[in-house]
Order: C-alpha cells, then structure tokens, then sequence
C-alpha cells in the first residue's frame, strides 16, 4: 500500500523528520523557507495532510480554498489562534495541536526574563560587548531580588504552574488568577484571586501566561496598568496581542513599569518600534519552546495527530 502524503510546512528536528518519512511520503521545502498561503494551498492538491505551524495563517478564506479531499491539519504550536476552527469544522476538516512539549521550556523562558528584568541582565550585557563598563561600583545597574517578592500569575494552566513551581525556588509568594480555580494539589500554596484586579494590585511581578482569545486580546493596556504596584515588572511568554504596545512602552518610559521580560510581540517578527531603544527591557525572540526536547515532543505530538487520523481514530489533540 502506497505511503500517505503530507506537508510539513517547515523543517522540524532530526528525529520528527526521520519519523515522519518512515512513515508517510513528506513534502517539505530542504531550505526552510517560509512557504506562502497560495503555495500552501497549492501543495494541498496533492497530499492527504498537512503539519503546519504558527506562520501559517489559516484563517477561513484560506480554509475555503483548501480542496475537499484534505481532511486534516496537524499544527506544530500548543496555540491555534492561526488557525480558524469554526471553518475547519464546517468543511469537515480534523485539527490538532501539540500542547505538552512547550510547558517546561516555556516556564523556563518566563523564570529566565523575570530574574533577567530584576536584575538588570540586558543592560549589564550591553555595557560589556560596547565596551562601556567602566569597572564596578556600588550603585552600578543595581536591581532586585526575587524572594519575598509577589509574582501574580494571569493564566494558571500548565505553564502557569510550571513557572509557579520554578519562581517557588526562588522563594516567591505566588498569586495567580484564571477563569477555575485549581484544586490544592495543583495550587501547592499559591493564593488563588476571584478577579483579575484582584491579582494586579498585589503583583509586584506580574506574568502573562493566558490565552489569546477575543477576551484577553490587548487586555494588558495603560487601564491594567494602572492596577499593579508603582515600578512592577512584567513578564509575557505567552502572545503579543495580549499586550497594548503603546501602552506598554508609555508605562516603561515613565517609570511607572520598572522593567517588561518579553518573549513574544504582535506582528513578529516586525514589533513596535518603541521597544529597541528602551533599556528596561529583556526581550528574546519567541524562544519559549526553543529547547530540542521541547521542539521534538511538539513534533511527535503533531504526528500522533496525523497517526492517528489515518487510523481512522479521534486525534489525541483534537481542536476540531
């Protein structure tokens, strides 16, 4: 029996890749370029599935032009903000997504920019590669301690726990807020607030960790703000659009944020100008799941979908 034909839209690591081709007939681009939505419904025609991933924007016209005989969409993300679900369901097409190969690296990534924004790293890391440190002093780029500091999580899912358990042996107090509250064994201490303005008035950290959904988009604005404690520290690892750049930039420049540790941004790769000049900012590109146990669980996640689909079975992470 012939292999099954899918389209991996980008290059995966090693061991996704070497899976992938014992098992299907793989079309994929040697240069990892970013393929364009017309080339992606193109290439459709003549496979059976396609693993896509947070650059391809599936909105539904683009889901109206994909053929009748593509049936599933596996993307390499535990987001799926790219992808529209409704039109997905209304054609009839299977989506699934890779939710747990990200917690730990993304965690990892959140406790990396809240101690790296308390203590200043990126300004001290600039002064040494343009040679301007001029030598120690006592008042040189100094910061703050994390322990007995008040980290308010927004988003207590798995990576919001993740990161609690981390920031935990760093001796902080941890808040946090989602829609549910979390039973005791996954609370572990951490005070739980009814509201969000609850858990903004007591986070001197503060740690974007929710979903991009119509009801968090740009939540955090110049209004959100102005609840958290004068000179708090922010952290997002979790979408750009959550974020009101201006907003944001404003509070930073005034000094009523003390620093912002960002990992992702609206637009990106393109993001608001505003952000390159600030100091007190600790800004990476996207590398929350940038880790090879990480990217390589993501990928095998995305081909049990896609197993699974060709087995006549329910996608073990079933979006639509």
């Amino acid at each position: 029996m012939p292999k099954k034909k899918i389209f991996i839209t980008r290059r995966l690591p090693d061991a996704v890749e070497a899976r992938a081709r014992a098992n299907y007939e793989v079309t994929q681009h040697a240069d990892d370029r970013q393929v364009s939505i017309d080339e992606l419904v193109e290439t459709a025609k003549s496979v059976d599935a396609l693993l896509i991933t947070l650059n391809e924007k599936c909105r539904k016209d683009v889901i109206d032009r994909l053929p009748e005989s593509l049936k599933c969409i596996s993307t390499f993300s535990i987001g799926f903000d790219h992808i529209d679900l409704d039109a997905c369901k209304a054609r009839g097409i299977s989506v699934g997504n890779a939710p747990h190969g990200v917690t730990v690296a993304t965690a990892e990534i959140a406790m990396l920019l809240l101690l790296g924004s308390a203590r200043r790293a990126s300004e001290g890391e600039h002064m040494i590669r343009t040679r301007s440190w001029p030598g120690w002093a006592p008042l040189q780029l100094v910061g703050q301690r994390l322990d007995g500091k008040r980290l308010g999580i927004y988003g207590f899912g798995k990576i919001g726990q993740a990161l609690a358990q981390r920031a935990r042996g760093f001796d902080m107090e941890i808040h946090y807020y989602d829609i549910f509250r979390q039973p005791p064994d996954k609370e572990k201490g951490a005070i739980y607030h009814e509201t969000l303005d609850s858990l903004l008035s007591v986070s001197q950290f503060f740690s974007i960790n929710a979903p991009s959904t119509p009801e968090t988009r740009y939540f955090f604005n110049k209004e959100t703000i102005e609840k958290l404690p004068q000179g708090a520290i922010v952290v997002n690892t979790a979408r750009g659009d959550l974020v009101k750049d201006d907003d944001m930039i404003a509070a930073l420049k005034s000094g009523r944020l003390a620093y912002a540790g960002l990992d992702v941004f609206a637009g990106e790769p393109k993001i608001n100008e505003g952000y390159y000049d600030l100091p007190n900012t600790f800004l990476f590109p996207h590398l929350g799941s940038a880790a090879i146990e990480a990217r390589n669980q993501m990928g095998f996640e995305a081909l049990d979908n896609i197993d699974a689909f060709f087995a006549g079975k329910e996608l073990p992470f079933k979006l639509a």
